[in-house]
């Protein structure tokens, strides 16, 4: 059974069950549920803990197994943790799983961590045991369209409230730009707000005040946001990659990964192909299906033509060679390689009625 991560406290009021596996890379609320279950475990008699963390190769998986289930002499019930960094228990490990899956018992409560597990790992044996056997508590991003009410809850969570109307949103949308991509540290900023402020309504003046810039970004949010025309958000993250020390070559791999798929899909479709045959055909992820089939009725064959090779010149500057019509430094490359997608992916009817204008921006370099 999967929960998701926001209804856990909500199930673990009714019981504990013996298996519980916390999966995903968001540390924060990982951590938010390890503690909850740990907390619920305790409440109900776990008054021993056992941590075994899996690394490398050796892992003793038959004494993992047997000092499961050898109670100690002055606790009747037992937390068991398993840590898996790698999130692949290895053939050995696997075998291990599924046993311990079949010989649970209600003297014992498991808490197994894993990292976000990948599509091939998740068929597997070991983990679909897992899923038959216990409660799955997937621990997903707080993407950014999400991320504003995710903050609204945790300040109402310790008190405060926000202004009515626009300067409520607007406080929220603050928050969420100099967070985003750093759940721990929006967590961290919240807090520092509690301390800050007493309980009631906050001003955005005092957010403004206290609220640190802390956002984190990677290629694939920044690719995300591309496609979906998000101009302002996009230049944000580019700005913000390049202050973070990211590599030019390594988000030019994104980008340019991203404009291929683009051009594939347009060569597919093109040659009569349906929407889910062109999409397989281009390799694109599951997950990241929607933004494609989003951003591709605005870039046209030739667009994504002009693309690719656009994407050549700013690969070849990012390796050390000019070219007359482009700016020498990467960083500018590549903002001007992402305008250039922004100047089709942008152009809907929503963001002309917002009197967004993507070709007022300046693409000479």
């Amino acid at each position: 059974m999967e929960i998701a991560a926001d209804r856990l406290a909500a199930h673990l009021q009714k019981g504990v069950c013996p298996l519980y596996t916390v999966w995903g890379d968001e540390a924060l609320l990982a951590q938010e549920a390890s503690d909850a279950i740990r907390a619920a475990a305790r409440a109900s008699g776990c008054t021993e803990r056992q941590l075994h963390v899996v690394a490398g190769n050796h892992f003793n998986w038959s004494g993992l197994i047997g000092a499961a289930h050898a109670l100690s002499l002055f606790a009747e019930r037992q937390l068991i943790e398993i840590r898996i960094p790698s999130g692949k228990p290895g053939k050995e490990g696997s075998e291990a799983l599924q046993r311990y899956c079949e010989t649970l018992g209600d003297d014992t409560v498991t808490l197994i961590q894993l990292p976000e597990v990948e599509w091939a790992q998740r068929t597997s044996a070991w983990f679909k045991a897992l899923e038959s056997s216990g409660v799955m508590v997937h621990v997903r991003p707080v993407e950014r369209p999400a991320l504003p009410e995710w903050i609204a809850r945790r300040l109402a969570a310790q008190g405060h409230q926000l202004q009515g109307g626009s300067p409520g949103q607007e406080a929220l949308a603050f928050i969420a730009d100099k967070v985003e991509g750093n759940l721990l540290a929006a967590h961290q900023e919240i807090q520092k707000l509690a301390l800050l402020y007493p309980p009631g309504e906050l001003t955005f003046e005092q957010i403004e005040t206290a609220v640190l810039d802390v956002a984190r970004y990677d290629g694939n949010r920044l690719c995300a946001a591309l496609l979906m025309g998000q101009v302002e958000r996009s230049l944000r993250m580019l700005r913000g990659l390049e202050a973070e020390g990211e590599s030019a070559v390594r988000i030019h791999w994104y980008l340019a990964n991203d404009i291929r798929a683009l051009h594939r899909l347009q060569l597919s479709i093109g040659s009569g192909n349906p929407m889910p045959m062109a999409l397989r055909e281009a390799a694109v992820r599951r997950e990241r299906e929607p933004l494609f089939m989003r951003a591709l009725p605005f870039v046209s064959e030739h667009a994504t033509a002009a693309l690719l090779a656009a994407a050549q010149i700013c690969d070849g500057i990012n390796k050390g060679l000019t070219h007359p019509e482009w700016p020498v430094a990467p960083w500018e490359a590549m903002t001007k390689l992402a305008l250039m997608l922004l100047q089709h992916t942008a152009t809907t009817p929503a963001t002309k009625r917002r009197g967004l204008v993507v070709r007022g921006l300046a693409l000479q370099p």
